[in-house]
């Protein structure tokens, strides 16, 4: 029964536990078990199968009562980004050891009050900076993937790579996930997965350890896009705590996915066809655009001419949006502290010991992109030319409804790659994620195909701001397309 439990989507086991079939509790027992044999992934920091037993129980009885809450009894992993009241949070950085938050994030506490069971804090990049989850203090998280007849290790993608491990393996049947530059939809291709980064300001970002403020954005993680859908209506909604939290109602998301894409133009933007770009990669994206004309769909070819400029605008706002944010890590209040005969030698101590190598790095990339001399010429140039890269996608929303890319320029690394120690090659495979974050619009990654290594590619779906239905409609029909029923060799589904 366990495995059968563990291969289930959310909808299922929601009308499972609806009629019966099985308790809140037996589900969750069979994500404890399935956690237990995928320890070799190390997608968990903090496990919490006591804490998970226990909201299982008290959901199991809420169904009895009949007052289920859209995620009731469904058993997730929450990213070590989201503050958990009383539960270790790090950010996978040394300099947070010890760190129980005293108050519950926002989209943490929206999905315990929905029923989720949360079975653990799962690993991330330090800090959420990265692309392949190598840069955490407490380690790798291997992909329960693998390349057609090879046993080496493979990257899950990052920064929400133990997320998207563990849904994937079959460890737990959603995960939360944070994007600020691609960090749900890249890993989401690289594992199988749907990944959802929402509209910025659609989910509060309050609770939720900062990297770059005005791209942080929370997401879910799932096996399918209905799922996708179920989660962001529990995480959704707005916070007056949050002063970027939008104002607007939280739509049915399940219920746009009744309608199909008879009428909607799907954008093809030139800029995304680089030269070099992997052959495989733009064969999938050729039957994707196929798929949705043969469902009704028009296919219209248009323009982002600044698309060029997202990787170098992003690396500069988001560094240095980094460097203000994480100056709160001193020793002093909380995390670790490292002593030193001054203040400012306690400081450097601390910041030095706590800080790992990535993160320093792009602290001194936004500390120098901030000081006196170079703040105009970089970035107040960069902010400009993001204005420019949001305006692109408003003149094509004038004549396309959603634009449809490839997720990632290529299948997940193998964890001996020599681009895992290449900070720029690492950087660059945020191409197309990037410009959608610094445009602050939605978009959607679903699993789409297979590279000749048998290894996992995505597709992504980027709508209007604030039309997350109409992506969750085009994933939803792209999705039946592909049929990608696939599962990963190292997991328990």
């Amino acid at each position: 029964m366990s495995n059968k439990l563990t291969d289930i989507t959310i909808s299922k086991a929601r009308d499972g536990l609806e009629k019966g079939e099985f308790s809140a509790v037996e589900l969750t027992k069979a994500h404890i078990e399935a956690m237990e044999k995928t320890k070799y992934m190390n997608a968990f920091i903090t496990e919490t199968p006591e804490l998970a037993l226990k909201q299982a129980e008290k959901s199991d009885k809420r169904i009895k009562e009949g007052k289920a809450g859209a995620m009731e009894g469904i058993p997730i992993g929450m990213k070590d980004l989201f503050c958990t009241k009383g539960v270790l949070t790090t950010a996978a950085s040394h300099i947070l050891d010890g760190f129980k938050p005293s108050y519950e994030s926002t989209v943490s506490a929206n999905l315990l009050e929905s029923g989720a069971v949360m079975l653990g804090k799962t690993n991330l990049d330090e800090f959420a900076m990265g692309s392949t989850n190598h840069t955490s203090y407490y380690g790798s998280v291997e992909s329960p993937w693998k390349k057609n007849n090879s046993d080496e290790k493979i990257v899950p993608g990052g920064s929400s790579g133990g997320s998207a491990a563990a849904v994937s393996a079959g460890v737990c049947m959603a995960a939360t996930g944070t994007d600020t530059g691609g960090s749900i939809r890249q890993p989401a291709s690289f594992t199988g997965l749907v990944g959802l980064k929402p509209t910025y300001g659609r989910c509060s970002r309050w609770g939720i350890v900062s990297f770059a403020s005005s791209l942080d954005q929370a997401g879910p993680m799932t096996r399918s896009v209905r799922d996708a859908a179920i989660m962001l209506g529990a995480m959704a909604g707005f916070d007056e705590k949050d002063s970027t939290s939008a104002s607007i109602p939280v739509p049915d998301f399940e219920a746009a996915l009744k309608k199909d894409v008879r009428g909607l133009k799907v954008g093809i933007p030139k800029e995304y066809m680089a030269d070099g770009l992997n052959t495989e990669i733009s064969a999938l994206w050729s039957k994707g655009a196929e798929w949705l004309k043969d469902a009704g769909a028009e296919i219209v070819n248009i323009s982002l001419p600044h698309t060029k400029y997202g990787v170098p605008v992003y690396y500069i706002i988001a560094p240095a949006e980094a460097s203000s944010n994480l100056a709160r890590y001193d020793g002093v209040r909380y995390g670790l502290r490292e002593e030193g005969a001054s203040l400012d030698e306690m400081y450097a101590n601390t910041r030095a010991a706590g800080f790992g190598a990535e993160v320093r790095r792009r602290i001194l990339i936004g500390t120098y992109a901030l000081s006196a001399g170079y703040y105009d010429a970089y970035y107040i140039k960069a902010q400009k030319v993001r204005k420019l890269i949001a305006e692109d996608f408003r003149k094509a929303y004038e004549n396309v409804d959603v634009i449809l890319t490839p997720t990632a320029p290529t299948p997940a690394f193998a964890f001996e790659d020599k681009s895992i120690n290449d900070p720029v090659t690492l950087y660059l495979n945020d191409i197309f994620t990037i410009p959608t974050s610094l445009a602050g619009l939605p978009a959607l990654s679903v699993p789409a195909g297979f590279s000749s290594d048998g290894l996992p590619l995505g597709l992504q779906i980027i709508g209007k701001h604030f039309d997350e239905e109409t992506i969750l409609r085009v994933g939803h029909t792209m999705e039946n397309a592909a049929e990608f029923t696939a599962k990963p060799v190292g997991g328990v589904r």
